[in-house]
């Protein structure tokens, strides 16, 4: 969506992965390119004489840069004190979260799936529709977090960092950016927004769809952003009794299977230091760590991947840490919210902007979208749809530098430790551009 002039409007950014479905959903804010792009991972197939790829295609995940093994656990939270106010009869509300940390030993427990079984069958039923092609014969990605392994022991505990996806966007395709932070020495939970969330799988294989608008009003996107301020208090709220040795709810296993229902991993109690919070999202994601922030002074941090600001935050600010992140064509000059928000901005900022990249280039469509490219035989125009939402940047180098500077932001502003990432531009990230 623009204006007159061909400005971003502020729910542009915000609905870019929402507009049309899933994945061709991704053309919202970038310009179109069809360049090549890099070669699928090993035992992605091979092709045949007509150049189109034969048997099955396993899609990857960057493997992440931290040296830590990493365990996952996925939690089933119910705040009993709140109604659900996306549903028609009364009812409490209910999370699914996924905690990544670091792994004290992994052998012996399974590497987790990036979605669990019957999210993964209606997300590759829906992609299927989207790329006019079908994907029986792709399997999505392990992720590189281990099942219920047992935690890492660390004085007074990791610290935590929270994140949100964006409007009608899943928690498991942010993967790449909370696992890579897990083997940097942190713990982290990744929301699910029940019905906001396009896909949200429960314990015993329940699924509830999104009934979000994929072109909403106002009205829509700020009760969803006061819904997931709430969700996000009541996840901290929740993460004491975790630390406490306490099952929240429900616990089960990563894969979202139910498996291992009911308990946790050894270790888990005291490992979470709550001293020491940050937040980060993309697109509506980032708009509500800000929010968050804003509300609850446990949040010492945030990041904003590329979303738009639609709440009260813009106006007032913040006076604690923010980045901002955004896509080749997104910032403070043609965002009214950004530039407002930046002016209000009483602690420690910053705005990078990442080359050729799109909206979608900070989630893991980016990889994935990739190599569907090279493996599928796409309509061009599909192509055409997704490289606008995923920029042209190669992905592991778009994925390299967004780990790269979201951990050395939450180092400096968690843990005190300054590598100097964040003071000037880095030759070791050309694509990183500082924002003055």
């Amino acid at each position: 969506m623009s204006d007159a002039a061909g400005r971003p409007t502020r729910r542009s950014v915000l609905t870019a992965a929402g507009a049309a479905g899933l994945v061709l959903a991704t053309a919202g804010v970038a310009e179109a390119h069809t360049r090549p792009l890099g070669a699928l991972p090993a035992g992605a197939g091979s092709r045949s004489a007509t150049g189109i790829r034969t048997g099955r295609v396993r899609l990857t995940l960057p493997r992440p840069a931290g040296p830590r093994q990493i365990g996952t656990l996925s939690l089933h939270l119910i705040d009993r004190a709140r109604q659900d106010p996306w549903t028609s009869h009364p009812s409490p509300r209910e999370l699914m979260v996924t905690l990544w940390y670091p792994a004290r030993s992994t052998r012996g427990f399974r590497r987790a799936p990036l979605l669990p079984p019957k999210a993964a069958a209606q997300f590759r039923q829906q992609i299927s529709k989207d790329l006019r092609t079908p994907m029986d014969h792709v399997d999505f990605p392990l992720t590189h977090g281990h099942e219920g392994a047992p935690v890492r022991p660390h004085p007074g505990g990791h610290p935590v960092i929270l994140f949100s996806p964006g409007y009608r966007a899943q928690r498991g395709l942010s993967t790449a950016l909370a696992e890579d932070l897990a083997g940097r020495g942190y713990a982290v939970v990744t929301i699910d927004h029940t019905y906001d969330s396009q896909i949200v799988e429960f314990p015993g294989g329940r699924l509830e769809l999104g009934r979000q608008p994929a072109r909403p009003t106002d009205a829509d996107v700020r009760k969803a952003l006061r819904v997931r301020m709430d969700d996000a208090g009541f996840v901290l709220d929740r993460l004491a009794a975790l630390n406490a040795g306490r099952a929240t709810n429900a616990a089960h296993s990563g894969s979202g299977s139910g498996a291992g229902h009911g308990q946790l991993p050894r270790g888990v109690r005291g490992s979470l230091d709550l001293s020491r919070i940050g937040m980060f999202g993309h697109s509506l994601g980032g708009d509500t760590a800000a929010e968050v922030m804003a509300r609850d002074s446990r949040v010492l941090a945030g990041v904003d991947l590329d979303g738009s600001f639609n709440g009260a935050v813009a106006a007032t600010g913040l006076d604690r840490p923010f980045l901002l992140m955004s896509n080749a064509n997104h910032g403070r000059h043609n965002d009214p919210s950004w530039k407002q928000f930046w002016s209000h901005l009483r602690g420690w900022h910053l705005e990078l902007r990442l080359r050729d990249s799109g909206h979608q280039t900070y989630t893991d469509l980016s990889p994935l979208v990739q190599q569907l490219e090279r493996a599928l035989p796409l309509p061009p125009e599909v192509v055409a749809q997704l490289t606008a939402g995923i920029g042209t940047i190669d992905a592991d180098r778009a994925v390299a530098a967004e780990r790269a500077y979201l951990s050395a932001f939450f180092d400096l502003h968690l843990r005190g430790h300054d590598s100097r990432l964040l003071s000037a531009p880095s030759p070791r990230y050309p694509d990183i551009s500082f924002v003055p």
